[in-house]
């Protein structure tokens, strides 16, 4: 009981802290850097050594370089998710441009459903939420939900406010039959670690085997739908363009894995150009192909 409402409670300041505008809510996201980077150290390690391995070519002092405007662009991150919860159509449509559009609506025009592949890069929640309000079909995302119920319904509000419909991760099947009748664009960020019993398949990905999702390849085969990726470039704090990239436009001529494999070179190669704008406090080594432990 205690606990929801501590919850209830933390997402009552959030709003209120929505409401300021976004160069104050920056100013806080400069403090909010050095208590995590140089106070707590928030993650620190982890970081360090995600970013050791995956560039192994660098020297210790650009790692450090990366590090610190990772955690810089991670609080500034944090704040303009918290702004989501009032942030207008105006202003979403200000800060997140797209090119590329036109491929997606020539499969919309003919009743042909997309799917969207991208990555926890750059500001992907304001990409989604920006996504809606510029295509024509319905924007469909898969999410994995979070422990706290509190908090998830909080994220969902702000998510689905102009007409996103988020789904379950385990719930994929089931929400694409609820539209199967029009044409939408379903989105995978599906850079997540799986879970062990979901560990399957590992791509060589920034220098290292990598346990992957295969979901999105699966239903591409399956339904032969083509595939976008979705290039998400940091213009200046607080500003994104989007590229909607065809990466495979028939699914079904592809061998086991490509689709995969091709997805994780995309981002890999965006994060080579500007690396910390990716989630690299994520624990996303989790599993070994030799254990899986």
């Amino acid at each position: 009981m205690i606990k929801r409402v501590i919850a209830h409670l933390g997402v009552f300041f959030l709003y209120l802290v929505s409401l300021l505008p976004l160069p104050i809510l920056f100013f806080f996201a400069r403090l909010l850097y050095y208590l995590l980077y140089y106070v707590i150290g928030y993650r620190k390690k982890v970081v360090r050594q995600n970013l050791i391995n995956s560039f192994p070519e660098k020297t210790t002092a650009e790692i450090i370089s990366i590090e610190k405007k990772f955690f810089l662009f991670l609080s500034e991150l944090i704040f303009e998710i918290v702004k989501m919860t009032t942030i207008s159509k105006k202003e979403t449509l200000k800060r997140v441009k797209f090119s590329g559009l036109e491929h997606l609506e020539k499969h919309f025009e003919a009743g042909e459903s997309v799917l969207a592949c991208t990555g926890h890069y750059g500001n992907w929640e304001l990409g989604t939420l920006a996504l809606g309000l510029n295509i024509s079909a319905k924007t469909m995302v898969i999410y994995k939900p979070l422990t706290n119920k509190i908090f998830e319904n909080w994220f969902n509000r702000f998510r689905t406010k102009y007409g996103n419909i988020f789904i379950a991760m385990r719930q994929t099947l089931r929400g694409m039959a609820a539209y199967k009748n029009e044409p939408t664009l379903l989105c995978f960020a599906s850079d997540q670690a799986p879970t062990r019993e979901e560990t399957k398949y590992f791509v060589d990905f920034l220098h290292q085997p990598t346990a992957a999702l295969l979901g999105v390849e699966k239903i591409a085969k399956s339904t032969n739908r083509p595939i976008y990726y979705f290039k998400v470039t940091v213009v200046k704090k607080g500003y994104y363009h989007v590229a909607v990239l065809p990466m495979c436009l028939n699914p079904s001529i592809m061998d086991e894995f490509e689709i995969t494999n091709l997805h994780f070179k995309f981002l890999e190669d965006i994060i080579k150009e500007q690396p910390q704008y990716w989630l690299w406090s994520h624990k996303r080594w989790k599993f070994k192909p030799e254990s899986k432990e």
